[in-house]
């Protein structure tokens, strides 16, 4: 792959790749690194030296974490609109009795 001026080069599964990320080169590398230790773990625990399944197993991984984070901040973001809305109540009702 040819080098673009305003691309990042990272290596990912010994293999070297020119990234255009944004701003942040440092957040684009540890993307990269993240997926390729990622690869290297699966690679490692499933025995499988065909780079074409290691990352597709990687991707549907990282999909899998990704999903989990979405529903626990689902769960969060409910819980803290609950506590939200029992904080103002409470607040209204001191505010009310004390008038």
């Amino acid at each position: 792959m040819n080098n673009p001026d305003d691309s990042i080069p990272v290596e990912i599964y010994d293999q070297t790749y020119y990234l255009r990320g944004g701003p942040d080169p440092g957040y684009v590398k540890r993307l990269a690194e993240s997926l390729d230790e990622k690869m290297r773990e699966i690679a490692d625990a499933t025995r499988t030296i065909d780079s074409l399944k290691v990352a597709v197993l990687a991707a549907l991984t990282m999909a899998d974490e990704v999903e989990r984070l979405k529903q626990e901040n689902l769960e969060l973001s409910a819980m803290l609109t609950e506590k939200t809305e029992a904080c103002i109540k409470l607040l209204d009702s001191v505010i009310h009795d004390s008038q």
